[in-house]
């Protein structure tokens, strides 16, 4: 497309988001693309997580409350262990291993404290690893998708210079609507990194949270389990 074209294309569609894609480069038009695709899986991840931390807050409150009101240990793993919340598996894993560790007629305590331990930071790690799993994607876009807009906007800079170097004519009227259809790149990169840094950073202090959360209720329950463990014979 020479300068004459651009100008041309620029004053049918104008200078509107929509014409400026229309009019851009087809490399252009890829980057536009994929960085709107990646704001809009972004924004999927982001509304998702929002509302899956929000059940898992609350339905981990209920749980930790309702668990230390309870009188019987064991019922009350028969009948919320199974949830499938990251606490439920915090507690169902140090049960198992305290089972496994007191079942027999000789007991180690100080290494069935060990495993305990042991048990449910490697649980709490894992949970906090599968919540935190789809959240690298927003790392991800949030450092690459301005250099992506960057490319962009190198690319359209680039044949519109060529464009007007073969057009002899470098006023304002021929080099604005090329420069501005290379810059809208930059913007579409801005757009779908800033909400993706601002979320991840916002979520992983969340998570962080959420561990120190397991984390305490681990110690409580470990301290429990370690009284039980003195009254064994």
């Amino acid at each position: 497309m020479t300068a004459l074209n651009i100008l041309s294309a620029a004053t049918t569609t104008g200078f509107s988001p929509i014409g400026l894609f229309l009019q851009a480069d087809i490399v252009v038009k890829a980057v536009i693309i994929g960085l709107i695709l990646a704001s809009i899986w972004t924004w999927a991840i982001i509304l998702s997580f929002v509302m899956k931390m929000a059940s898992i807050r609350r339905k981990t409150k209920e749980f930790e409350r309702d668990f230390w009101k309870a009188d019987d240990i064991d019922g009350f793993v028969r009948d919320r262990g199974k949830a499938k919340l990251p606490i439920a598996h915090v507690l169902a894993s140090a049960v198992t291993e305290w089972r496994h560790s007191t079942g027999g007629k000789a007991i180690d305590r100080e290494g069935t404290r060990e495993r305990l331990a042991a048990t449910m930071n490697t649980t709490i790690a894992h949970e906090i690893d599968k919540l935190s799993e789809r959240l690298n994607f927003l790392a991800t876009t949030g450092s690459v998708a301005p250099f992506v807009g960057l490319f962009g906007t190198v690319w359209g800079i680039m044949r519109s210079f060529t464009a007007i170097a073969a057009e002899q004519n470098s006023t304002l009227a021929v080099v604005a609507p090329g420069i501005a259809e290379a810059l809208f790149a930059t913007a579409i990169g801005l757009f779908a990194a800033i909400p993706a840094v601002i979320a991840y950073n916002r979520f992983a202090h969340r998570l962080n949270q959420h561990e120190a959360q397991l984390g305490r209720f681990a110690d409580g329950f470990h301290a429990t389990l370690s009284r039980e463990l003195e009254k064994e014979v």
